[in-house]
Parts: structure tokens; sequence; C-alpha cells
């Protein structure tokens, strides 16, 4: 058992664990076909969406706030509404995240608590779908 006082970020294991964890889960989004509908909604490039993935993570992980200090407040909702994120969306994202962190997180607790806060949290960026705002990005509705 881990005392209260140690965070996630350090029982998954630093910068190098959220690294791998960052890395693994983009190359499944990047070949998955099942992911095809979160993939499209990423950039060619999945450099900087993994380095963002990696700030933020460090710090919602209990670890340095690099995402603030580089870009502020998360204020995740807001940065995701110009993209249509429905059910489908969110359940690719999950799937790809969920074996991420199956491949790179050996302490299952952890894994299992990480996992059901992904959960939340894909939900929080939900924008369509059933008892969502409209289905299409804010951009589109401008």
């Amino acid at each position: 058992m881990n005392p209260p006082d140690v965070s996630p970020y350090q029982r998954i294991g630093g910068d190098a664990a959220i690294r791998k964890l960052v890395d693994r889960f983009y190359e499944r989004m990047d070949k998955l076909p099942e992911a095809y509908a979160a993939r499209k909604i990423h950039p060619a490039d999945l450099t900087e969406s993994g380095n963002k993935l990696f700030d933020f993570l460090s710090g919602w992980l209990g670890g340095p706030q690099r995402y603030v200090e580089k870009h502020g407040h998360p204020m995740l909702r807001r940065r995701h509404f110009p993209y249509a994120i429905g059910p489908e969306e969110r359940d690719q994202w999950l799937l790809c995240m969920q074996l991420a962190l199956d491949e790179t997180v050996a302490d299952e607790p952890l894994r299992t608590t990480l996992f059901a806060q992904f959960v939340q949290l894909g939900e929080h960026l939900r924008n369509c779908g059933a008892n969502a705002h409209a289905c299409e990005p804010e951009a589109a509705r401008t």
C-alpha cells in the first residue's frame, strides 16, 4: 500500500513513465483502425499533441505543472470545444488510453484508478451526442 502523500505522478514512475504512456497512447491511436474517429480530429503530426498531453498529465497526476506554465489553465472543455467529440470519439480515445495503461502501468490498482479518472475526463470533453451540446464543432456554429 502506498502512503497517502505519494502522488499518482510518483506512483506511475514520474516523467519517464508518463512519456512512455503518452507515446504508447498515440501509437495506438495512430495504428488502430477502430480508433479512426478519434485519430481524425488530431493533426497529422502527433508530436505537439503528445507533448501537450505529457505536460498536462504531469500536473494532473501531481507532478510538475508544465502545462500551466506553458499554456495557462488547461480549460480542457473549452480547448476541445472546436472538435466534435461524441460517444464514438470518446470511447475510441478511452480504448487507446486503456491499452496504453495496460501496456505501461504495472501497478494494477493505480491503473484501475487512472482509467476511471480518464473515463470521467472523456465524458467531460464530450460535446455532442445524447444529453450533450449540438454535435458540431464551435467553429461550424459561428
